[in-house]
């Protein structure tokens, strides 16, 4: 198949975005009775002044706390990334601008103030998960403020 009939193709195929990794940490964090989290944009400018717009996974808006989960196949897990063998030159250009576009997001955000943290997907596995809540606990104590936790 040729690039151009591939990429409409491609651009006909809608996604469910990351719901099933941002829906585990959801879990997660609500079982450690973790709330005051949204999922939203944050609109800013960079560096040079240039307006720029990112969604995210999880925020904490009071504590300048941002959570992203980062799929193990999309942004190029360089534990469980696996690299399709089909169309190659096709999947290494799109991993490298995810992974581009991943760097610009933390690096402008960071510059307007945010703590900024990328989880892997295989983080959020039952057998990480002692690691991942020291990992979280670490997170929250280092934010501007405590995680609000439910009491009860």
């Amino acid at each position: 198949m040729i690039h151009a009939q591939r990429s409409a193709l491609m651009a006909r195929v809608r996604g469910r975005g990351n719901a099933s990794t941002v829906g585990a940490l959801a879990a997660v964090l609500r079982a450690q009775g973790w709330s005051g989290w949204r999922q939203q944009a944050v609109r800013g400018r960079d560096a040079q002044g240039e307006p720029f717009r990112v969604r995210l996974d999880f925020v904490y808006q009071l504590r300048r706390l941002v959570i992203f989960v980062n799929g193990c196949f999309w942004h190029g897990c360089p534990r469980h990334g696996t690299k399709p063998r089909g169309n190659a030159v096709f999947w290494r250009a799109k991993f490298r601008r995810n992974q581009e576009r991943d760097r610009r997001d933390t690096r402008n955000l960071r510059r307007a103030g945010w703590n900024v943290v990328r989880l892997w997907e295989h983080e959020l596995r039952t057998k990480a998960r002692p690691r991942l809540l020291a990992k979280l606990c670490r997170l929250f104590a280092q934010a501007q403020k405590s995680p609000t936790i439910r009491s009860g």
